[in-house]
């Protein structure tokens, strides 16, 4: 097409329209295996967009793919046309009626977030995905999703009322139950929408054609079913022969994955809020045949959940630091386990349910294992079970678990026959697969681990998908129960339905869509399953070189194809955790984990003129926004840590293009900040003076608007022998680490943890370093890795001895667990080391635990103080351990700001380009939580950078957790 034609859309819109490679590199996949490069990005504000756009498909034949989050799995969100994405403005919560419990939205609203809007009314929308808190209303129509709750609340179709769309020629129409008299009506009208209605009138007027319907498509019983267009929910009414009343067609439009409509408001029918008192039960099993004959009598009971999780599942989540906590209910090494949820309005029908439904258990003797859980552990175990898809990432290496046949639902009664029979396919194949998800209805996520790098295995993925596709009309399953048909199912469809219905569909879209530009290729007129994959097939695989090790993931290029798109980055920050800030303030694409992994991959496998494979604008562009926070490392169940991605990149990009002055500035500021300490006086009165304060920012490319740091001078040897000469009783020896920050920025902190140390009855020796921070983070690794090696030298002489060396600023010490395992070969020295390096409150947490720091070295003196941690300790430690110190003095009251990032990250929110996404991420949660603390509130915060920026956004001065305790330290 000419792009002139392109540039003219543009023009006329008020969204935008995006053709730039990088972002039709992040829109060339979802959650799926298929990367299909679209012409354009479109991002809609309005009606009156959608419907140029509409139009412009249609006079060019070009498709229009409907985009929300982007997590579909079968790949409904790629295509060659226009990828529409309504995620960024039509996300406004329209109108709610408590009255009839309906709720109007637009398509980008996400469900977890609605939710959040409606539990002040006793209300929520029921159908709850493992994505659910990123993906949005307008995906879950368009797949018709259901999740772990559909035994109880049913899936999306049941639940939406009216949907108001755009129809192919450009017209609005809105679709809601109508009477007999009301669809004869609409029949009647001379437009597109009249003519819908009266083709849809004399198809299921045809006995032969719904006894087709009946006859063929999956069993009634089986509520996920989501197999082509829904025709055999249109049965259901007097009009077509059923005994119900009113006709709908947002039956039909539910599930219909886009092609046949665009969506731009959505009427929903709200359930009460779940029953307040729960308990689970997690049967635990050594077979699977057990855990699935057991499905049946378990689900006697009135569950609100019934879930499964098998080993292979089980084992990805030992692998990642936020999910291995949430598996703390796991007994032995489970083949599978089930997750039973029990909800009742009162505590005592609560313990009646329960022993109802230990006693089948009992009865069943097929688990050997069935813990209880209650409270707060229960949304930890649901946690772990969303986690799943993401978690099958985690395998490191070109295999992995890939959706192809992972929606299949089969009636109840037939679960475990169809599962004994599609084990033997597998056994045919010579798979291994993973079995987890809705056992309860009927529906096993089952996966067959290829690599579809590899043509027998794309062969594999066609065979065994073909055969389990005849397997399930075997049992009149649906082979498309939740996730849809996309890509890789639609092929099938004739097989499932039969070819007479598959016509009956492909009419249907064509008097819907006579043009064909909505969704092409997703359920009728597919495109193949077995092409257009997210890689080349039998290609040579790249060889990146790295300074980093990155073989815990076989390289570079394999740590950021972890990333399967499942979009958990995608969350914004009404959603707990810190994943991802930039995304939280921007709301683009190329700001979340799962963006910056895809240019990676899309770029380091493209051919470049230049013999360095980074040295790509687009990859500067998509990583300048990421504040190394470290949050994906933990919270991506697919472990992309995109940090480190970050680090490399830098470095290779500046090794090929050169290194700028700010940069060196930043990298070296601890070598500016050694100088400027020998006459500190000076250098801070530079610092504060405004006109030669702001020369030296504008010099730097500082923001004006920041306060610089100011340096300070201090013999620490000299104040810890002076500290030394009162006499103490010693415990034990310890080594504090005294990195660069304290040395020249926050040496009273220091002085406050040497005090504290010895006053507890700590032998201190002290190590004073560079970390190699300020490098890493401006991608300066050969200087970072040789102060790596220089350290891990003089730090393995006090692991050896049994030391444990204690660090006060997170980001410094916390590189001896992280970064300094990529920079030696020795793994075994870096590991002695990480496991003996700790922040101060990790040490003293445990100290506390042990009994030998005790609440009587304290004051007695009541303080209020609200602790706000470092990004690199809620990723690679644990935010418990600072409230668990803190909480330590008796009339301490200690409560931790749900903050995420504070949006400082280093030099990241002095950078002037980067100052006003800085605030703004301090303003999403953190600096609104000090504001409303009162002036005698202490606020604490263990990183030097959260500190500045907490007195940039709001005022307040915040303290070192080691400080604070030093105030309320009896000294000796």
């Amino acid at each position: 097409m000419d792009k002139n034609f392109l540039k003219v859309l543009q023009a006329s819109l008020d969204g935008e329209l995006h053709t730039d490679e990088l972002t039709k590199a992040l829109y060339a996949t979802d959650a799926s295996v298929y990367r299909k490069r679209p012409m354009a990005v479109a991002y809609p504000k309005g009606v009156a967009d959608l419907k140029k756009l509409i139009s412009f498909a249609r006079e060019n034949k070009l498709g229009l793919i409907p985009r929300t989050a982007g997590t579909s799995l079968a790949g409904q969100c790629v295509g060659d046309g226009i990828v529409v994405d309504v995620s960024r403005h039509f996300t406004k919560i329209l109108h709610l009626d408590t009255d009839k419990k309906q709720i109007s939205v637009q398509p980008g609203v996400v469900r977890d977030e609605l939710n959040q809007y409606l539990a002040p009314h006793g209300l929520f929308f029921g159908p709850n995905t493992s994505t659910s808190n990123r993906c949005m209303i307008g995906g879950m129509v368009g797949n018709n999703s259901s999740g772990t709750t559909s035994i109880q609340y049913g899936v999306t179709r049941d639940k939406v009322v009216a949907l108001k769309a755009l129809l192919s020629d450009s017209s609005e129409a809105t679709f809601e139950a109508l009477s007999e008299a009301g669809f004869h009506a609409k029949r009647k009208q001379e437009s597109l929408e009249g003519k819908i209605y009266e083709n849809i009138f004399k198809e299921l007027s045809s006995i032969e054609i719904r006894e087709e319907i009946i006859n063929n498509f999956p069993k009634a019983e089986i509520h996920r079913r989501n197999t082509g267009y829904a025709m055999d929910e249109l049965l259901k009414n007097m009009l077509f022969g059923d005994s119900q009343g009113d006709i709908n067609l947002c039956k039909l439009l539910s599930g219909s994955e886009g092609t046949l409509a665009f969506t731009t408001e959505i009427t929903l029918q709200l359930d009460d809020s779940p029953p307040p008192f729960s308990a689970m039960v997690v049967t635990h099993y050594k077979r699977l045949e057990d855990c699935l004959a057991d499905v049946v009598p378990v689900m006697g009971h009135a569950l609100h959940l019934c879930e499964m999780m098998d080993k292979v599942i089980l084992d990805c989540t030992k692998n990642n630091r936020t999910q291995f906590a949430n598996r703390f209910f796991v007994e032995g090494d489970p083949e599978a386990l089930l997750m039973l949820e029990l909800r009742a309005s009162s505590e005592d029908a609560l313990e009646v349910a329960l022993k109802e439904l230990l006693d089948t258990i009992a009865t069943s003797g097929l688990s050997y294992a069935h813990p209880v859980l209650r409270h707060g552990d229960i949304p930890k175990a649901i946690e772990l079970r969303k986690a799943g898809l993401g978690l099958l990432g985690n395998m490191v290496g070109d295999r992995k678990a890939v959706a192809c046949i992972e929606d299949t639902a089969v009636a109840l009664e037939d679960l475990k026959d169809f599962i004994g029979e599609f084990s033997a396919i597998m056994k045919g194949y010579k798979q291994e697969a993973v079995y987890y998800a809705h056992a309860g209805a009927g529906e096993l996520h089952l996966r067959p681990i290829l690599n579809l790098k590899k043509s027998e295995d794309v062969a594999l993925f066609r065979s065994i998908t073909t055969d389990v596709a005849h397997l399930t009309k075997k049992y009149r399953g649906s082979f498309s129960g939740e996730h849809g048909d996309g890509i890789v199912r639609a092929e099938f469809i004739p097989t499932m339905i039969g070819e007479k219905n598959y016509q009956l569909l492909k009419r249907i879209k064509s008097y819907f869509d006579p043009y064909g530009i909505f969704n092409p290729g997703k359920i009728v007129d597919p495109f193949p399953m077995d092409e257009s994959l997210r890689y080349e097939v039998d290609r040579e695989e790249p060889k990146v070189a790295t300074l980093m090790d990155f073989g815990d993931s076989e390289g570079i290029l394999k740590a950021a194809e972890k990333c399967n798109g499942s979009g958990d980055c995608r969350k914004t920050h009404h959603m707990s955790g810190a994943m991802c800030p930039s995304y939280h303030a921007t709301r683009n694409e190329k700001d979340t984990t799962r963006g910056r992994a895809n240019a990676l991959r899309e770029f380091l496998t493209q051919p470049n003129q230049s013999a360095n494979a980074f040295d790509h604008k687009e990859l500067k562009e998509v990583f300048d926004l990421c504040l190394s926070c470290k949050a994906c490392a933990s919270e991506c169940p697919s472990n992309v840590d995109v940090a480190a991605l970050k680090a490399e990149f830098s470095h290779q990009y500046q090794e090929a293009n050169g290194y700028g002055f700010r940069s060196k500035l930043f990298a070296h500021s601890t070598r500016l900040n050694r100088l400027g300490s020998k006459v500190s006086a000076f250098t801070n009165a530079v610092y504060r003076s405004g006109l030669l304060g702001n020369l030296v920012k504008r010099t730097s490319g500082v923001a004006l608007e920041r306060r610089m740091p100011e340096v300070s001078s201090f013999n620490f040897d000299k104040y810890l022998q002076l500290i030394k000469n009162k006499e103490f009783s010693y415990i034990k020896k310890v080594v504090l680490y005294i990195d660069e920050f304290t040395q020249y920025l926050d040496i009273d902190q220091g002085k406050d943890a040497i005090v504290v140390l010895t006053n507890l009855g700590y032998d201190v020796q002290l190590f004073q370093a560079e970390s190699g921070r300020t490098y890493i983070s401006k991608g300066f690794l050969k200087q970072a890795k040789r102060l790596a090696l220089r350290n891990i030298d003089r730090l393995k002489i006090f692991a050896e001895k049994g030391y444990p060396i204690i660090g006060l600023e997170p980001s410094a010490v916390l590189s001896f667990r992280d970064e300094y395992r990529r920079f030696s070969e020795d793994k075994g020295v870096v590991d002695l080391i990480a496991q003996h390096s700790f922040l101060i409150e990790e040490f003293l947490a445990r100290e506390i635990s042990e009994g030998r720091v005790k609440a009587g070295s304290f004051t007695k003196e009541p303080k209020k103080i609200k602790v706000h941690n470092h990004c690199h300790q809620k990723a690679l430690s644990d935010q418990k351990v600072t409230f668990d110190v803190l909480n330590l003095p008796e009339n301490f009251e200690v409560s931790i700001i749900s903050s995420g990032c504070c949006g400082m990250a280093g030099s990241f929110g002095y950078e002037k380009e980067h100052y006003s996404t800085s605030m703004q991420i301090g303003e999403l949660k953190l600096f609104p939580s000090i504001r409303k603390s009162g002036a005698a509130t202490c606020i604490a915060a263990n990183g030097t950078s959260c500190r500045h920026q907490i007195y940039d956004g709001t005022g307040r001065t915040a303290e070192h957790p080691i400080s604070i305790l030093r105030k309320a330290l009896i000294v000796q």
